[in-house]
C-alpha cells in the first residue's frame, strides 16, 4: 500500500500475486501541462483508496491511464499484472467516468441487460437495480431520467460485470443528499465483498464516507498518502493570511514560534508592504499570540486552509523528520517484459 514520488528498482508481481493497481514512475504531458510527475501508487486486493484532491490535481489524468483510455509520457502501468491497454486486463475492471452519455431511448432495465450481455457471470438486474434504489425507474427511459437519476444508473452498470476493482471519478456529482447516501453505502457493500474500489474527489466528506486510505494529489504530484483518521485531523488547520509593512521575510520564523501555529507557508510581496500566509493548527490562539506581539499587520484573513496546502504541511512535516505517514512500502519497477512507452 504505497505512493511515492519516485519508485524503487525490483520486481513487479505477476499472475496471482500482481496487486489491481501498480503504477511506477509515471508522468504524463498534455502539450506544455504535465498532468502526473514522475507518480507511483500501489493499491492491493480489498482496498477502498481515496484519491483527493482540487480540480485539475491530475486524478481524472490517473484514473484515465489505469483504465487504458490513455497511456503515460514516461513509466510504466499495470492492471493486475498486465497493461490496461490490453482488453484481457480489463475482463476484472469496472468504471464509471465524470460524464457518461446512455442511449436515451432505452429503458433503465434495457441499459443493464445490454451491459450485461458483455460478461459471462453479470449481476442478475434486479440486484443491479435493487443495490442502487432504481427499482421503479427500471421501465423509464434513461432520456427521462433526472441527472442524479443518471447518475446512480451510471455508478451502477460499473458493477454490472462483478468487478474486482472499480474506478470511480466523482460519482456522487449532481446527486441530492439522500441519494448520496445510498450511493455510499452501496459501494460499501459492494467493497464488503472483496472488491478493490479506488474513488475520486475533492469533497472531504465523500472520501471520508468511503475510504480507509487516502492518497491526496496536487499539481500533477503525491501530496500525501495516509489513513483517513490522520487525513481529517489534518484538514482542521486554518489558514491565516495577513500583511506586514516593508520586507517581511525576516519576520517568518517569529510568525512561525506563534501558538497555534504549523508553519509559514507564503511569503509575496504586496500592496503596503508582504503579504504572509500562516497554517495554524489553533487560529485563535495565534491571532491573540500576533496581536501581543506587538507585529505591525493589517488586512487579517481567517479561513480554512484548502487540502493542498494542508498536505503540502503534512509532506514538509515529514521531510523535517516528524511523523508524517503511515509506513509504506516501495513500489518496484517492472522487470518482466514489456512495451516501452516512449518519454
Amino acid at each position: 500500500m504505497t505512493t511515492t514520488a519516485g519508485g524503487a528498482r525490483g520486481a513487479t508481481p505477476t499472475g496471482a500475486s500482481a496487486p489491481p493497481v501498480l503504477v511506477d514512475r509515471v508522468t504524463r504531458r498534455f502539450g506544455d501541462v504535465t498532468a502526473l510527475d514522475d507518480v507511483s501508487l500501489r493499491v492491493d486486493a480489498g482496498e477502498i483508496v481515496g484519491l483527493l484532491g482540487p480540480n485539475g490535481a491530475g486524478k481524472t489524468t490517473l484514473l484515465s491511464l489505469l483504465s487504458g483510455l490513455r497511456r503515460p509520457d514516461a513509466g510504466t502501468v499495470r492492471l493486475f499484472g498486465g497493461d490496461p491497454r490490453d482488453p484481457a486486463s480489463r475482463t476484472r475492471l469496472g468504471t464509471t467516468p465524470q460524464e457518461t452519455g446512455l442511449p436515451e431511448t432505452l429503458r433503465v432495465g434495457e441499459v443493464v441487460d445490454f451491459v450485461a450481455g458483455h460478461y459471462a457471470t453479470p449481476m442478475p438486474r434486479a440486484e443491479v437495480l435493487a443495490r442502487f434504489g432504481l427499482e421503479d425507474l427500471a421501465g423509464r427511459q434513461t432520456g427521462g431520467l433526472s441527472g442524479g437519476q443518471r447518475r446512480r444508473l451510471a455508478v451502477a452498470l460499473s458493477l454490472v460485470g462483478r468487478p474486482r476493482l472499480v474506478l470511480l471519478d466523482e460519482p456522487t456529482t449532481g446527486l441530492d443528499v439522500e441519494a448520496r447516501h445510498v450511493l455510499w453505502e452501496s459501494l460499501r457493500d459492494y467493497h464488503r465483498d472483496g472488491a478493490t474500489v479506488i474513488v475520486t474527489s475533492h469533497y472531504l466528506e465523500e472520501i471520508e464516507a468511503l475510504a480507509e486510505r487516502v492518497v491526496v494529489v496536487g499539481g500533477g504530484r503525491v501530496l500525501a498518502d495516509d489513513r483517513i483518521d490522520r487525513v481529517l485531523d489534518l484538514v482542521a488547520l486554518r489558514r491565516v493570511t495577513l500583511t506586514l509593512p516593508g520586507d517581511a521575510t525576516h519576520a517568518r520564523a517569529a510568525l512561525a514560534a506563534l501558538p497555534g501555529v504549523h508553519d509559514v507557508v507564503d511569503a509575496v510581496p504586496a500592496s503596503g508592504g508582504t503579504r504572509l500566509t500562516l497554517l495554524a493548527a489553533d487560529a485563535d490562539a495565534a491571532v491573540r499570540a500576533l496581536v501581543a506581539s506587538g507585529l505591525a499587520f493589517h488586512a487579517l484573513e481567517v479561513r480554512g486552509a484548502s487540502l493542498e496546502e494542508a498536505f503540502l504541511a503534512l509532506t514538509a512535516r515529514g521531510a523535517t523528520g516528524a511523523p508524517a505517514s503511515a509506513p509504506t512500502t516501495s513500489v518496484p519497477t517492472t522487470s518482466v517484459p514489456t512495451t516501452e512507452v516512449p518519454r
